[in-house]
């Protein structure tokens, strides 16, 4: 698989990572090994995973894997931290909690460091250069090798991406963002989009194919084994299910069928080719959903399909989004 740098750094990921939203919940040990081992032989490298993520169990259940199934040295572990189960304060930016976090994840992933560590969300409720000063000392003390956010608006990116670059070898550089953004999400494309391109901080999409829905699979019904079929995930894939989606789905299908590949790698594809985009993150649940999402590797799409989705899911951008001159 190919490797791309993570942003403005030196270091290089597979330009496919593999997700762990599910594991330790819907997605067992024996699961999640086949996924990995797959992952892995086909040359893929960046492991996403939060300390959030089954209660701490999926961090947890990559450790047990490490080593044993795959080495140590040919992953790039990322992880995340700043989400907490407390419905009056969702996220913790504070720098007591997110390093307390940090050393949490390193036990549960049985390592002395990971590669990317991301702070899982803004808290307006602890002061900006706190918590990125949680990064710099999560990177001097060697407990991270690089550092980034997730899920920060166009303007809390290009502050936190800006303090950082203010003090070159004190503080350490944004590598990285994680967004969700697929042909049914272009939001970004509003602002992070250009402030990540514009600091040279590279985005890691999440639910890079709709939350599933752009596979194809929920045209006609929602199949009984799919998350939207699920309780727990069905409210995540309902807001995809709408008839500005549907247009979408049908366009990404026509082309699958006119290049004779699947939806799916139609809709990886895009956004894996997208301008600033380093590695979508792909959430299989088994090794055979990977493998088809894998075999994207070998394909590259037209110019003219490339329009053709452009245009069918173009976001709509007015004032003050562009430049107002035109409007």
């Amino acid at each position: 698989m190919e490797q791309r740098h993570l942003g403005r750094t030196g270091l290089r990921v597979s330009r496919i990572g593999l997700g762990t939203l599910t594991w330790g919940r819907d997605t067992d040990e024996h699961d999640a090994a086949d996924l990995l081992k797959t992952f892995w032989e086909a040359g893929g490298t960046l492991v996403d995973t939060a300390d959030v993520y089954g209660g701490g169990e999926a961090e947890y259940l990559l450790g047990q894997l490490v080593e044993g199934l795959v080495p140590r040295r040919d992953l790039v572990i990322a992880t995340k931290a700043g989400s907490v189960p407390d419905p009056d304060r969702r996220f913790d930016g504070s720098r007591a909690h997110l390093l307390s976090a940090l050393d949490a994840s390193l036990a549960r992933l049985g390592t002395d460091y990971v590669d990317l560590w991301q702070v899982h969300a803004f808290d307006p409720a602890t002061p900006l250069d706190e918590t990125l000063q949680a990064l710099d000392i999560a990177v001097s003390s060697g407990r991270a090798r690089y550092a980034g956010v997730s899920n920060f608006c166009g303007w809390q990116l290009a502050k936190s991406g800006t303090w950082q670059l203010a003090a070159p070898g004190i503080r350490t550089r944004l590598a990285s963002t994680q967004m969700e953004y697929s042909l049914l999400q272009r939001g970004v494309e509003r602002e992070v989009l250009p402030a990540a391109l514009d600091l040279g901080i590279g985005l890691l999409p999440s639910s890079p194919l709709g939350r599933g829905v752009l596979t194809g699979k929920y045209r006609n019904a929602t199949p009984a084994d799919s998350r939207g079929a699920s309780d727990h995930m069905a409210p995540f894939v309902a807001p995809y299910l709408d008839d500005a989606a549907t247009r979408i789905v049908d366009a990404v299908t026509t082309a699958a069928d006119g290049l004779a590949v699947t939806p799916l790698q139609v809709a990886l594809a895009w956004i894996r080719d997208r301008p600033g985009v380093a590695a979508p993150i792909i959430g299989a649940r088994n090794s055979q959903q990977l493998t088809a999402a894998l075999s994207v590797e070998a394909l590259s799409l037209p110019d003219e399909i490339c329009q053709a989705l452009d245009d069918v899911s173009a976001p709509v951008h007015r004032y003050p989004d562009q430049d107002w001159s035109t409007l």
